[in-house]
């Protein structure tokens, strides 16, 4: 399977390339073509859109989206799938999945640790969280995942969440090969 990671120039870029590898991937470098975009976590949202822009890797986002192909969104990723996000003031998003992203008001922030997601805990880092009817898992109350069509967004960090996380991604790997690419 050919995945390729969006590089907006900030982020966990490497760490999410050596999660996917280690599971069989193939690293690619063309977001349009592969089997499997991810758009990676970590960063400011105002400069990863700005990035994004810049490379037209917004536009391929939507276009793969519409057309049906995997898409995966990690942290910040799910984020910028939003319409909006009010990190940095506002900032417009990829419009991927209804909803916005907002500063996270109550408890800890940032967020950071170990948390439960239908009873496997993944590491999370993040101050603000998604607000979107998509949602599909919450972890102590706020949106851990996100599925509309061929998207799949998720709030913690997979490649940073051990064993559970490897088991996360390629459960995601194998959902791809089977729904997305068995009908090509």
């Amino acid at each position: 399977m050919k995945v390729a990671v969006c590089d907006y120039q900030a982020g966990n870029i490497r760490s999410v390339e050596i999660a996917v590898r280690r599971l069989g991937a193939e690293l690619v470098s063309d977001v349009e073509h592969c089997d499997l975009a991810i758009l990676p976590g970590v960063g400011s949202a105002r400069s990863a859109m700005e990035e994004l822009r810049r490379q037209g890797l917004d536009a391929v986002l939507r276009e793969r989206f519409a057309q049906g192909r995997a898409v995966l969104g990690i942290c910040l990723g799910l984020q910028l799938a939003l319409d909006w996000t009010e990190e940095d003031g506002g900032v417009d998003g990829l419009g991927i999945l209804p909803g916005r992203s907002v500063r996270i008001r109550d408890g800890r922030v940032p967020r950071m640790g170990w948390a439960e997601v239908e009873g496997v805990a993944y590491y999370f880092a993040h101050s603000y969280t998604a607000e979107t009817p998509c949602a599909t898992s919450w972890s102590e109350g706020i949106v851990a995942e996100a599925r509309s069509g061929s998207f799949l967004g998720v709030q913690f960090h997979p490649e940073k969440s051990g064993a559970a996380g490897a088991r996360y991604l390629d459960r995601m790997l194998t959902e791809v090969r089977e729904r997305f690419l068995s009908r090509a």
